[in-house]
């Protein structure tokens, strides 16, 4: 890149800024009713012109299946609006009057979020929701594969911003988003939203500006024995299939009782899954899907039957997900990584201790912090991984890719942004949800009735 073009291209996302910031200043004195009738808009939109968004979005990225994108748009428009409508995010927000403390929530200013292929309508629907509910602007730099949907999604909620007298500047886009204009307005915000792959999130905190980022998905499944295998396996291969794979949150692998294969097996199949674990056709997987090591960019969010046409194996007519049993796991093969395809890999346990070590190794190889799915009815078991996993989130007896990002169904925040602690070099271990966009002040009296404590008391 020359010189002048990188010149002009920083003074393109100057300009953006400052527009940006100017229209803070209208919404930072907007009332809890005006924020919320924008938040409630950005969703409304979403759930109102799914269909259109989807279709436009699964053109233009060249992968996932549009009826799955359709759902994404529908589900998480209404579950985040679901989330938001009743908190308080302007003025005092909180008293706790035994510790004398009164919140206060204030704006952060420009949000910029840097937003992924692989979700390019609600991951800005999302990231604009959370910014304005507390009371900031936001400017969204797309991946250059979904710069058509940006576009689309931004015209439809001016078109309603116009409507309600709000400034359009309140929601702003890079139109030609490059690596070197993403990372001058990360750099010149006030905070920043990295989705999307490693590049991008060390970038957001490499910028010097406070960052949530998102870790690398290997979503670890772990089944136990004597459970319901057919209800299993629905939640699953739904999990693994939605979207053509690209979620990540979706499952990667079975982790199954030997003493229970063939029955496993029968009810996956059942769901449409193939398996394989001949080394022949595991080898041509493996070097089909990581050719060098690293996930083929071809395959992601592909067909089944594309994913099986590369590696060279027929598959059944019907085929939903393929199933691959690669005799070890870490990092002794690249097939334990993160496959953002309907492919899984299967491996068998004789303790429940063995299947956690098994999830274990997986994750430190690749997506440490992010989320372990497990099937099963024994709390003991559940608690067991719980405690044990470098995971930020388990998922018990649900389909992970739908709801580990929140659901009506748990009590996680809904988002799009599935934080993974210092396990994934992230900032936080939860769901990015609306107060993670607001300063808090705490003001503070002189608590009433305070006891001092007696050295007898503090030592004994």
């Amino acid at each position: 890149m020359t010189e002048e073009r990188k010149n002009g291209q920083e003074a393109y996302v100057d300009a953006l800024i400052a527009r940006s910031r100017a229209a803070q200043r209208v919404v930072a004195d907007y009332t809890q009713t005006q924020v919320d009738a924008i938040a409630k808009m950005y969703a409304k939109v979403v759930f109102d012109n799914s269909e259109m968004l989807a279709r436009v979005a699964a053109e233009e990225s060249r992968m996932g299946v549009f009826e799955d994108k359709v759902k994404k748009c529908q589900a998480k428009s209404r579950i985040i609006w679901n989330s938001l409508r009743d908190k308080k995010t302007v003025g005092i927000i909180a008293e706790h009057p035994e510790e004398g403390i009164v919140e206060v929530a204030k704006p952060i200013g420009v949000v910029c979020a840097a937003t992924p292929c692989t979700n390019p309508v609600v991951t800005p629907m999302c990231n604009a929701m959370f910014a304005v509910k507390g009371r900031n602007t936001i400017i969204i730099s797309p991946h250059p594969r979904s710069r058509q949907t940006t576009k689309l999604l931004a015209d439809l909620y001016y078109a309603e911003l116009d409507r309600m007298g709000v400034p359009r500047d309140i929601f702003l886009y890079v139109e030609e988003p490059t690596i070197a204009a993403t990372q001058h307005l990360m750099a010149n915000c006030d905070v920043v939203l990295a989705t999307g792959g490693p590049g991008v999130v060390k970038s957001a905190y490499s910028s010097g500006k406070p960052s949530f980022g998102v870790g690398a998905g290997n979503v670890q499944g772990i089944w136990d024995e004597n459970i319901d295998f057919k209800a299993a396996a629905a939640r699953v291969i739904a999990s693994r299939t939605f979207d053509n794979g690209i979620i990540c949150a979706g499952d990667q692998t079975v982790i199954a009782p030997a003493s229970q294969f063939a029955e496993i097996l029968e009810a996956l199949r059942g769901e449409g899954a193939v398996y394989f674990e001949d080394k022949e056709t595991v080898d041509r997987f493996r070097r089909a899907i990581f050719p060098d090591g690293t996930m083929n960019r071809e395959l992601v969010g592909q067909p089944v039957r594309k994913v099986a046409e590369a590696a060279g194996v027929p598959i059944p007519e019907g085929t939903r997900a393929i199933l691959l049993y690669p005799g070890a796991y870490g990092a002794a093969d690249p097939l334990s990584k993160e496959k953002m395809c309907p492919v899984m890999t299967v491996y068998k346990w004789d303790t429940f201790a063995e299947a956690v070590a098994i999830a274990q190794a997986n994750l430190e190889y690749n997506g440490a912090g992010h989320t372990c799915s497990i099937q099963s009815n024994d709390r003991e078991h559940v608690e067991y991984a719980g405690t044990r996993l470098p995971v930020s989130r388990v998922l018990v007896n649900q389909s992970s890719a739908s709801m580990a990002g929140g659901s009506f169904l748990n009590g996680l925040n809904p988002t799009t942004t599935l934080g993974c602690g210092t396990w994934g070099n992230n900032s936080i271990a939860e769901n990015l949800t609306y107060y993670h966009l607001f300063n808090r002040s705490r003001i503070s009296y002189v608590k009433e009735n305070a006891a001092v404590p007696t050295d007898a008391e503090l030592w004994g």
